[in-house]
């Protein structure tokens, strides 16, 4: 919005630096952080009126979840992060098709996450809204993004090209009928595969959050270089015209993410709950495939899928002994891993902090296939 005053650079010349798509990145992660801590106290005190606590299930946790007293920390921190990128993007961002479908994802899935942590928190439901449920709205959204961008003359040629990291052209276009659908299945695996990631890790104070910041922090590295003409022929990637803008949200969701992370810092004020994970997946999962680089984002979030590796490793192998054995055993001590190494005595903060480590490397490992074409 504020960068169409620098149509008015003529009645006052320093306007002319709101067309620069870095200052207006660094001017968003600047308004979404401020803005988090100025809405953060109110809200954590708003939610903890309401008693919007998370519940454990504590044949599942076991002494984890005693191990400090979380029982009485407020969920639906996620809105936290939602008002501030909204806000900072709306400030900052030039509206185009990619910077729509993103905020619409984003807004649909906090709804839908909203929804879930409020039958758990207030109706006391423990399962939330049903997995078919879910799974609808899920399905819906991605089918809703997948017509914005395949109808618009913006972004229709280039969200059907399926780039793969190493190579200098796509390997693939989505054509026709069964094309769509194809890049439907993948789209619809992403928003729900990484929503699910996000939210399994999402078990440790700090952790989920500190990895989607550089998660976010390599993507809006790749939208810019993705929206630049010269930047994305030196670098042999697509050229994503006006995906640039990307970069905003992205740096957005980095500076909210860092306030956010002021408050749920161990010992947490805050849980992020499913209005935060569910809605945080699908938006970074739907931009990795607007600026051209989805399969980059296993590598880039490798520590959001080896929590959700584990999950599915730790209950394959249970099932598949129960039926040779007679009796289930487990592959990892506890599921997701992190749980794994708390079982085997690391300290809650010492356990973030290492998965903060390895989620930096998976992010410069992913910004490194940038330049090996």
């Amino acid at each position: 919005m504020l960068s169409y005053l620098a149509e008015y650079e003529h009645i006052w010349g320093p306007l002319r630096v709101l067309r620069y798509l870095t200052l207006r990145a660094l001017l968003a992660a600047g308004t979404a952080t401020v803005v988090g801590f100025i809405i953060g106290p109110w809200l954590i005190a708003k939610l903890q009126r309401l008693k919007l606590g998370q519940h454990y299930d504590d044949d599942r946790t076991g002494d984890l979840a005693t191990r400090f007293d979380k029982k009485n920390t407020p969920t639906m921190g996620g809105l936290l992060i939602y008002i501030s990128v909204a806000i900072s993007t709306l400030l900052w961002a030039e509206p185009n098709v990619w910077v729509l479908t993103s905020l619409f994802v984003y807004t649909a899935l906090t709804v839908v996450g909203f929804r879930d942590d409020y039958l758990k928190a207030v109706k006391k439901n423990r399962d939330g809204i049903s997995s078919r449920e879910k799974l609808f709205w899920q399905t819906a959204v991605t089918t809703i993004a997948l017509v914005l961008l395949a109808t618009n003359p913006t972004s229709q040629a280039h969200i059907r090209e399926l780039w793969v990291p190493f190579f200098k052209e796509p390997i693939f276009l989505f054509l026709g009928v069964s094309g769509m659908i194809l890049l439907f299945v993948m789209m619809f695996f992403w928003v729900v595969g990484f929503s699910n990631a996000i939210n399994l890790t999402d078990g440790l104070d700090g952790l989920a959050i500190g990895c989607t910041i550089t998660v976010a922090l390599v993507y809006g590295i790749m939208a810019y270089a993705a929206g630049n003409t010269r930047i994305a022929d030196y670098l042999l990637i697509g050229y994503v015209p006006r995906a640039g803008e990307l970069a905003v949200i992205c740096s957005a969701l980095v500076g909210a993410g860092m306030a956010f992370l002021w408050y749920n810092s161990h010992p947490a004020e805050v849980f992020m709950g499913d209005t935060g994970s569910l809605a945080l997946g699908g938006l970074i999962g739907v931009i990795a495939f607007m600026v051209q680089q989805p399969l980059t984002l296993i590598v880039v979030g490798g520590v959001f899928v080896a929590e959700a590796l584990s999950v599915i490793i730790q209950v394959g192998y249970f099932k598949s002994t129960r039926r040779r054995f007679g009796e289930g055993r487990r592959f990892f001590r506890m599921a997701p891993i992190h749980h794994h190494f708390q079982k085997r005595g690391w300290p809650e903060t010492k356990v973030v902090l290492r998965f903060w480590i390895l989620s930096l490397m998976c992010a410069l490992a992913g910004l490194g296939t940038l330049k090996l074409r």
